[in-house]
């Protein structure tokens, strides 16, 4: 086993972005794979696809080898982090963590192990033929799989919190960024997995189970995102935001896609069960609002790691910092939410066809986000030698 030098359990975010990634190259086969009466493309519909010969074939066939090489990078690099960890308990750097702000740095543990069900999920439905025939046989071992992880989380946030409010030693002075809403990153994880078996599955107790366990953790990710994201914002304005922890500014636009996508889950799932009329627009507004927010927050965090430099040292130069892997799940974020505000926000509402020029055209921004962030992984992969 390879041993990290000066190993933090932030380092599960390695993890968490290569399997973010391949879950990106899933929605190409999501959303441009047609798949009648079924909410998911799967190898029933994908194989077809690939005997065709067309651009879609190809289209296809970039998408397949995409998921498998990242989902094969984020295995590895979790049993790397899992082995890592485990020697890193015994350390007495991880007495001193515990008794920190960074504490909160435990909870891209669950956040991650929440990933590893996902791009489970996608490697199941893309080659294991039939599945769908037997989904609803898998939807309760997804729910027993997300609540297992979600009482980890939970586990994890309680001490921490507990710890903060009876001693009163949070450090307010090196909370000048907004790292702290990682617990947020990994409760809304957790929601949009629950959300998808109350999306999609016929039966009505998993259905109401999977939106319960849904709503649970958005719950707690509303309320935390309230305290935290003031409290960060507050601390950035007296003190200025710490240069390492930076990246951090980017952190709400995964959270805001987990969100928006736990929302359309819910959506489709009342409908389909809860004889709830659904209605498009509502899911135009909805994206369009989750999308318009990720780009504001996109926007400030790059004009301020632009302005101080953290490209230059973190990504491009020769300093090397862990929290530097939360960039690629924003760019997988708003790539993964970009085909959504298309498809259920555009297309769905006919303000645009399926396929046209102007729909491949809208896609180009985020195909741009998508490589841009595969590149940046690719040097932080290389750079910590992972």
């Amino acid at each position: 086993m390879k041993k990290i030098n000066n190993y933090k359990p932030i380092l599960f975010l390695s993890s968490l972005g290569m399997g973010g990634l391949s879950v990106s190259f899933f929605m190409y086969l999501m959303f441009l794979v047609p798949h009648k009466g079924v909410p998911l493309a799967t190898f029933d519909y994908v194989f077809p696809a690939l005997k065709k010969g067309d651009w879609l074939s190809v289209v296809s066939i970039l998408a397949i080898v995409g998921i498998i090489f990242f989902a094969i990078q984020h295995f590895k690099l979790l049993i790397l982090n899992i082995k890592n960890f485990n020697l890193f308990k015994k350390s007495k750097e991880y007495k001193e963590l515990k008794e920190k702000n960074e504490e909160i740095t435990l909870m891209a543990i669950p956040l991650t192990f929440a990933m590893t069900i996902n791009v489970c999920f996608v490697l199941g439905a893309v080659f294991v033929p039939g599945l769908w025939g037997v989904v609803e046989y898998l939807f309760p071992m997804a729910l027993i799989g997300f609540l297992v992880v979600g009482i980890y989380a939970l586990k994890i946030f309680m001490n921490y919190l507990t710890r903060v409010l009876v001693n009163g030693n949070f450090d307010c002075e090196k909370n000048n960024n907004l790292s702290q809403m990682i617990s947020i990153f990994a409760f809304a994880m957790i929601a949009v997995g629950f959300a998808a078996p109350g999306a999609m599955s016929h039966n009505i107790t998993i259905n109401s189970i999977g939106i319960i366990g849904s709503i649970f953790f958005l719950s707690i990710s509303f309320l935390l995102i309230l305290i935290k994201l003031i409290n960060g914002f507050k601390n950035m304005f007296d003190k200025g935001i710490s240069l390492e922890a930076s990246p951090s500014l980017w952190i709400m636009i995964p959270i805001l896609t987990l969100i928006g996508i736990s929302f359309i889950r819910i959506i489709h799932g009342l409908h389909h069960n809860y004889n709830s009329h659904m209605e498009y627009s509502s899911l135009f507004i909805l994206t369009t609002i989750i999308l318009s927010l990720q780009v504001i927050f996109g926007m400030i965090g790059y004009q301020i790691m632009k302005k101080m430099g953290y490209f230059d040292k973190y990504i491009n130069g020769k300093e090397k910092s862990p929290i530097s892997f939360a960039l690629i799940c924003p760019g997988v974020a708003i790539t993964v939410f970009g085909f959504f505000f298309i498809n259920f926000g555009l297309v769905k509402n006919n303000i645009l066809d399926k396929y046209s020029l102007f729909y491949f055209t809208l896609m180009l921004p985020f195909i741009y986000i998508q490589i841009k962030t595969i590149i940046t992984s690719i040097k932080l992969k290389n750079k910590f030698s992972l």
